[in-house]
């Protein structure tokens, strides 16, 4: 997933924190008279997975195909999150696990291409959010709440919003939706982040 740029890895995001203003941060930098469209940067949006597999781990991406973010920044309630994936492009850290992710005993994306998550509220929590909505995989859905976070890109001014990173974490069980080929490998929980770089749409 030549390759596209990536996004930045985990560790280092954590690094640049503080640098980077959370999501309580950008809503007390400055008021905002109404709720803010973004764009999605497809090239440098990803979800991360990570799945056990005995006593090693199974990671690997994701591709974000198309993403609607719409952020409140004075009134949280009213940020939408919706966005969908491109299981077909998934990545693997083992050579035979991507087949078998991509197949028809997990989530066979031949006859499912998508994997959506759609919100439907968002509350304020700590020093972020808690966005909660339905993911749909294999044409099942369900309920799931996600952790995020907004971060400014480093050496932007504080109060700049025209380019944000979203990060979102949570886990989901693959049975719940059907995709449990090989359970008795690899676990059943299956842990996400979703690493988003979005910038304002032109009003």
């Amino acid at each position: 997933m030549t390759v596209p740029p990536r996004a930045p890895p985990y560790s280092r995001v954590m690094r640049l924190c503080s640098l980077l203003l959370c999501f309580f941060a950008l809503i007390a930098s400055g008021a905002v008279a109404a709720p803010q469209s973004y764009l999605l940067d497809t090239e440098q949006s990803r979800v991360r997975y990570e799945v056990d597999f005995g006593p090693d781990i199974i990671d690997g991406t994701m591709p974000v195909s198309r993403a609607t973010v719409v952020v409140d920044f004075d009134t949280v309630a009213n940020s939408q999150v919706d966005v969908t994936l491109s299981p077909g492009g998934a990545t693997a850290s083992f050579p035979f696990a991507a087949q078998a992710l991509r197949g028809p005993k997990v989530l066979a994306t031949d006859e499912y291409p998508d994997l959506t998550f759609v919100s439907s509220s968002v509350r304020p929590e700590g020093t972020g959010a808690i966005v909660t909505g339905d993911i749909t995989i294999r044409d099942v859905t369900r309920p799931i709440a996600l952790n995020a976070q907004f971060f400014r890109p480093q050496g932007t001014q504080q109060g700049d919003r025209r380019e944000l990173w979203i990060e979102m974490t949570g886990a989901v069980s693959r049975s719940a939706f059907g995709a449990d080929g090989w359970s008795d490998l690899v676990q059943d929980e299956v842990r996400l982040r979703i690493l988003a770089r979005i910038t304002r749409a032109e009003e």
